[in-house]
């Protein structure tokens, strides 16, 4: 049986909306996410040719979602963790919400939605030392916040 674009995209679509929806639930206001999902895309679907043809298309349409929103208000994480996460450790999110912007991205973005340092570099137009060094930067300042002594 011979697939279709349509198909493609069916099954990009399926993987790629619950990854985008995770990653700007790091970025956005919660209210403002199903938007910028929805604005990455439409974004996709319109340009399937191309976007088809990408190395890191997550990627590209997470820079695309949050360049194209109608609106650019930064979120916060929530301030509590909600039920859903009932095994994260409870001051998490507030040393989170404490990280330098950049730093907070890469470090939800690598670590919270197992995204590669390079699809990170690729969404937030860094080289991939700065994603490394966002990333180290920030988990050694998450270290301290939450008290964690790495050598014991």
């Amino acid at each position: 049986m011979m697939t279709t674009a349509n198909d493609d995209f069916d099954a990009f679509f399926r993987e790629a909306e619950p990854c985008l929806r995770r990653a700007y639930g790091g970025r956005l206001a919660p209210h403002l996410v199903g938007d910028a999902v929805g604005v990455a895309l439409e974004f996709a679907w319109k340009n399937w040719d191309r976007v088809a043809l990408m190395e890191y298309p997550v990627a590209y349409l997470f820079r695309v979602g949050l360049s194209k929103s109608r609106r650019r208000k930064q979120g916060r994480l929530p301030a509590s963790p909600p039920h859903e996460f009932a095994l994260v450790e409870p001051t998490l999110i507030s040393s989170m919400q404490r990280l330098p912007r950049r730093q907070r991205e890469v470090v939800w973005l690598v670590d919270a939605c197992e995204w590669t340092p390079t699809e990170v570099a690729e969404a937030l137009g860094l080289s991939l030392s700065a994603v490394r060094a966002h990333r180290s930067r920030g988990l050694k300042r998450l270290r301290q916040h939450l008290g964690v002594d790495t050598n014991a």
